[in-house]
Formats: structure tokens, C-alpha cells, sequence
């Protein structure tokens, strides 16, 4: 896949690079704002798994 995204970027011109380059910022940037929401999103589910007593037991050594 990552040759191939190569090939097509060699044969672009210095606008649409540009263009291309401004997407894959946008994409790096749109991930990187998502990952912290689901992260709390799935904390209810979680969190009931976190707080067995097992769980504890399990982790108390760190």
C-alpha cells in the first residue's frame, strides 16, 4: 500500500503535493483528537472490571 501511495505521489505536481500533504495533516490530527474521547467513553464499561477486588489483588506489586 505504501508503495503504491509513493508511485501516485511521485507523479503529482508541487500543488496537489501540497494538497496531499495538507490531508494527511488533517488525518494525523483528527486521530489524534479521537483517541482521548474513547478513551473516556469506554471508562464506565471499564471501570467495573478495574474495580474488582481481583483486579486489585492482581496489580498490587506495581
Amino acid at each position: 500500500m505504501k508503495e503504491e501511495i509513493i508511485s501516485e505521489l511521485n507523479n503529482l505536481s508541487p500543488g496537489a503535493s501540497r494538497e496531499v500533504l495538507s490531508f494527511i495533516r488533517f488525518l494525523k490530527h483528527t486521530r489524534q483528537k479521537a483517541a482521548p474521547d474513547t478513551a473516556l467513553a469506554s471508562e464506565p464499561v471499564l471501570r467495573k472490571d478495574w474495580l474488582l477486588p481481583e483486579e486489585e489483588e492482581a496489580w498490587s506489586d506495581l
